[in-house]
């Protein structure tokens, strides 16, 4: 039979897991090869990245925000409400950073590349690898509830 909120949770662990792998590939490798680019062909590249990189973000974090936030009313039982909380509020960190922080240093580097904004790129994207690996133990803990 199929079940609904197990189904939810499960979305909830693959796309929190999904954006893990991805935020410390971003982190490590990723954002620190953009100062390799070269500044001729910067401003093409960081436009591509941000237009390719929307597709590849976007609808794994809604699905994970949606499921973050459904959670909220079809908790199971065996998890803690106060897992739910934290994993959410880690999430809303996550997304204040991105339109905050991170998409502020895009829009800058969209331009032209500038050392500032790519030190700064770097340096707050540690906020989201760090939130998101706080949430892949939050769900761990919530499978294994």
């Amino acid at each position: 039979m199929f079940d609904f909120v197990k189904w939810i949770l499960l979305v909830h662990v693959v796309t929190t897991w999904y954006m893990i792998g991805l935020i410390w590939f971003v982190q490590v490798v990723h954002y620190p090869l953009l100062a390799a680019v070269g500044r001729e062909q910067f401003t093409d590249y960081e436009r591509r990245h941000v237009a390719s990189t929307t597709w590849v973000v976007g609808p794994p974090m809604l699905l994970e925000l949606f499921s973050a936030v459904f959670l909220l009313w079809v908790r199971p039982a065996s998890i803690e409400l106060w897992l739910v909380w934290v994993g959410l509020i880690a999430l809303l960190l996550i997304w204040a950073s991105t339109f905050f922080l991170q998409v502020p240093c895009h829009e800058k580097l969209s331009r032209s590349f500038d050392e500032s904004a790519h030190r700064q790129l770097v340096r707050t994207n540690w906020l989201r690898t760090i939130a998101w690996s706080i949430r892949g133990l939050v769900v761990i803990l919530m499978q294994n509830a």
